[in-house]
């Protein structure tokens, strides 16, 4: 079936195609996705899949981790066009690669990155080949990470968790307008990258999504927030760390902060229980930022360049090459 989500609000442009589907239903005209394709071959939209299960979410923001793991597959199905969980995901990941899976820690448990959803993408992973020693979870600081609910695992076995904290490289690296070290993680320990924003609204570039998430990947994002973070945003994920390695885009909606963020505010917080997939960065975003427009017009908030903030790094994004922003090119497929 076919849904309307209405226009992207503030942005005078037109929602993108929708369309409902069987989970684990096999699509065509799609392509390879493995390697290094982010972005939509000319004249095909950029599919971007959504998930939700309202019986995801337990009590005190708990994942019900069968489900998730549900999920996960469903949406992985769904946007590789494959007819079977292994081939989903070895499609996307070889054996022997190093995978990084960035997480967003910040919020503590009510607001961060679910351990329950990423546990899903380590089994994911595991089906294509990859050893568990060779999955890394990691954002900015371990200390955010144990708080978030993760458990830090350095070296012992399974897969990894831990922190950059202070694991830089020594020489800063220029991608346009941002010079700054990144963390050794991304730039010669992992091989491969998966991102795992949360959804949620921020008050300074309107939302932080997939593309904000990678200002965890260096030592000094802070010098980089002025003029809504643009063109900050886009020019740092323009860095082969990053545009080269990226692979998968899993946006953490289970909770979704649609206004006050991005620390976690209870009365601007919803139960979303949405996971949003995708291979294009630019799209992903374009499609999460809908969604947090269309709550807060749901619950009485102005759009957010009403509200000053309009999220105008990821049309800078989209310029930059990263992906599409265009709703005409973004397939937004509903299970």
């Amino acid at each position: 079936m076919v849904a309307a989500w209405g226009a992207f609000l503030g942005s005078g442009l037109a929602i993108p195609r929708v369309s409902g589907g069987q989970a684990g239903s096999a699509s065509s005209g799609q392509g390879s996705f493995a390697g290094r394709t982010l972005q939509a071959a000319a004249g095909t939209a950029s599919r971007v899949v959504t998930v939700r299960n309202t019986a995801v979410l337990l009590e005190n923001n708990g994942v019900n981790s069968r489900i998730a793991e549900q999920m996960v597959t469903a949406g992985m199905l769904r946007l590789t066009g494959e007819s079977g969980a292994d081939d989903a995901w070895k499609k996307l990941f070889k054996p022997g690669e190093v995978v990084g899976i960035k997480v967003n820690a910040m919020g503590g448990t009510l607001s961060a990155t679910h351990p329950g959803v990423v546990a899903a993408l380590v089994s994911g992973l595991k089906r294509a080949g990859i050893r568990e020693d060779n999955i890394i979870v990691w954002d900015r600081l371990t200390e955010e990470l144990a708080k978030a609910g993760y458990v830090i695992n350095r070296s012992g076995a399974g897969a990894r968790c831990f922190g950059t904290d202070r694991d830089y490289d020594v020489s800063p690296e220029n991608a346009g307008s941002v010079g700054s070290c990144f963390s050794s993680l991304v730039s010669s320990r992992c091989t491969a990258l998966i991102n795992v924003p949360v959804l949620k609204d921020h008050d300074l570039s309107g939302v932080s999504l997939g593309l904000k998430n990678f200002y965890g990947a260096i030592h000094n994002p802070n010098k980089y927030h002025d003029n809504k973070c643009d063109p900050f945003i886009a020019d740092l994920n323009t860095h082969p760390y990053l545009k080269n390695k990226l692979r998968l885009i899993i946006c953490d909606g289970l909770s979704m902060q649609y206004n006050g963020g991005p620390a976690f505010k209870p009365q601007w917080n919803d139960p979303f229980s949405t996971l949003i997939f995708g291979i294009d960065p630019v799209a992903v975003d374009r499609v999460g930022c809908s969604l947090i427009e269309e709550k807060r017009r749901e619950k009485g908030l102005p759009p957010l360049k009403d509200a000053g903030r309009e999220p105008v790094h990821i049309a800078t994004a989209a310029q930059r090459g990263l992906g599409t922003d265009d709703p005409a090119r973004i397939e937004v497929v509903a299970l």
